[in-house]
Order: structure tokens, then sequence, then C-alpha cells
């Protein structure tokens, strides 16, 4: 399957991506020699539901999921991980929040003994 350029897509209205993720569905549908309704079966919502999105219609980012599911290509999703790294000065600041070496009791004060 062919992957859009960055410019491409900047280019795309909102309906020209939707349109897009539907012939992706479609594609794939038929890859695996399966008819709206089997996927429709799969996925546990109703084959015009399939239709729909195959033909560009609006859909709830819920069914889409749930067919990307049954098509085992939840994949295509892997770029929406958001990585927290974290800068310089917030890792120096948990390391030196860190307890690098135990304490000594200072002089005059008691520790409490066991009671064991």
């Amino acid at each position: 399957m062919k992957e859009f350029s960055t410019i491409e897509l900047k280019q795309m209205t909102d309906d020209m991506v939707i349109k897009s993720i539907g012939e992706y569905i479609r594609s794939v549908r038929l890859d695996r020699n399966w008819t709206q309704e089997q996927l429709g079966d799969r996925a546990g919502i109703h084959r015009t539901t399939i239709r729909d999105l195959e033909l560009g219609k609006r859909s709830t980012l819920v069914t889409l999921i749930q067919v990307l599911r049954s098509l085992d290509e939840l994949g295509v999703l892997k770029n929406f991980k958001v990585n927290k790294e974290l800068s310089p000065l917030e890792l120096a600041s948990l390391d030196a929040d860190e307890r690098k070496r135990a304490r000594r009791s200072k002089a005059g004060q008691s520790t409490k003994k066991s009671d064991w």
C-alpha cells in the first residue's frame, strides 16, 4: 500500500482523508477476501456501518478502532504513541531527590531500640 507524503497529507481536506481511510479499510478487507458482512460480524457492527466507512462517510473513532482490530491492522496507529522524554533538568532533579547514602545518627540523638 502506498504511503502519502507529508505534502500530500497537508493538501488533503478532512473529507479526502476520511475517504482515504475508507479505501484502506476496503483494500485490506478485500485482500482477506471478506465481505462487508463478515467484517461487520467480526467487528461487532452492522454491515452498513462498514459500507459507510468504506465510502468515506463520517464515522466514530471507536468504529474505526473496532474495524482495524478485526482486520488485525491496529499497527497503523503506532504513530499516535506519545513518548515522554525528560529534559536534562528534569533528569537532574529526579537524580537529586534519590538517596545515595545512608546517614549516621547524629551525636546526642537516641535511636529507638527494637522491642525484640
